[in-house]
């Protein structure tokens, strides 16, 4: 071979060689890249999942450590018994201040008869025993610095003035300095946020863009800074509970019926315990009655003729008898001297007779 061609072909045998491991390094290359990306991006996954199985335990542990609670469902009828607008008033004040006594969480007042359809003139303008109970009720448990700018003027508020206050810890006065506080959102500006009427001296800014004239829970911590630089936040009604224990009112609901007072629970799971109060029910002593362990319990009061006649107006519960709607169905005050007991009376004695058995069932 020809000198000259000789070295031709070492030089492209060279360069073959070169180009080989060339292209190897990059093949190399690419793998260690896509390599790189799948780990990365196997990481990250591994990351988000950890990140949701910690979120779902913390909800589950939330959830776990929240209070348990206890609602009454209470019969609109009772207010139709009342003789006068004043003293119709004074029996709502009575059921608001049983329920903050004892840490209520939610009070249904059920109506036996519901409002008659296309009813007009007076008829219409005239609140049933239900509506009227709900209004005074919700007005009660509101914060009174709230309530000129919640509540406007109603006929049926002419009296509530007369009522004690039900004093509960949310309804904190203007010196008090509370780690949180109800309020209602204002208007305004929302370039930052939110003005709040939390019933200081002074509105507070929120964080959130809020509509006004919302009812709000703000967590105000323990800077007593109340200017527009210190900036708050909005958290669920719960926050107080949860995190310091502290009552923090009742909710109020309106059910059409007594199986609307089950069926229509606020709470995801329903109502695990349903407990009936009756002269005809079975009658156990507190220290003697076990409660199971249970995550939201109901304690139903009838009206004037008692649960019974709610089962039987009520077309759902039709061909039940009580012992087939509640859990259990008990009688609190037995051996009653008087032929009747009143249902803010009732509340007063079943709400005590509760206290030990809901304690050893926590």
């Amino acid at each position: 071979m020809n000198p000259a061609c000789a070295e031709a072909a070492d030089a492209r045998k060279s360069h073959h060689k070169k180009d080989k491991k060339e292209k190897k390094k990059k093949r190399k290359d690419a793998t260690d890249h896509h390599g790189g990306e799948n780990a990365m991006a196997e990481e990250e996954t591994v990351h988000k999942k950890k990140k949701r199985n910690k979120d779902t335990e913390e909800g589950k542990k939330t959830d776990q450590n929240r209070k348990p609670t206890v609602s009454i469902a209470v019969a609109g009828s009772i207010i139709d018994n009342a003789q006068s607008l004043e003293l119709a008033t004074l029996l709502a004040g009575q059921i608001a201040r049983a329920a903050t006594v004892f840490r209520i969480d939610e009070i249904v007042v059920f109506d036996s008869c519901p409002p008659v359809e296309n009813a007009s003139g007076a008829e219409a303008e005239e609140e049933s025993g239900a509506q009227f109970l709900i209004r005074i009720l919700q007005y009660l448990e509101t914060p009174q610095y709230l309530r000129r700018r919640l509540f406007p003027m109603h006929k049926n508020f002419k009296f509530v003035g007369l009522l004690p206050p039900l004093d509960a810890p949310h309804h904190v006065r203007r010196h008090e300095w509370s780690e949180f506080r109800e309020g209602v959102t204002l208007g305004g500006d929302r370039s930052k946020g939110t003005l709040v009427d939390v019933g200081l001296s002074k509105d507070i800014l929120v964080e959130q863009i809020l509509e006004p004239g919302k009812r709000v829970t703000v967590a105000m911590g323990t800077n007593r800074d109340i200017t527009t630089a210190c900036v708050r936040k909005v958290v669920p009604p719960s926050s107080p509970s949860d995190e310091m224990g502290s009552y923090w009112g009742y909710k109020v609901r309106y059910a059409s019926n007594l199986s609307g007072v089950f069926n229509g629970s606020p709470y995801k799971e329903g109502y695990d315990h349903i407990i009936g109060t009756s002269e005809h029910g079975e009658a156990i002593g507190s220290s003697e009655l076990t409660l199971p362990a249970f995550r939201h319990l109901l304690i139903a009061f009838g009206g004037l003729a008692g649960l019974e006649e709610s089962i039987e107006e009520d077309i759902n519960l039709k061909g039940k008898g009580a012992k087939d709607v509640f859990t259990s169905y008990l009688n609190t005050c037995p051996n009653q001297g008087s032929r009747t007991i009143r249902t803010e009376e009732a509340l007063l004695i079943s709400l005590q007779y509760f206290q030990d058995p809901i304690r050893r069932a926590g």
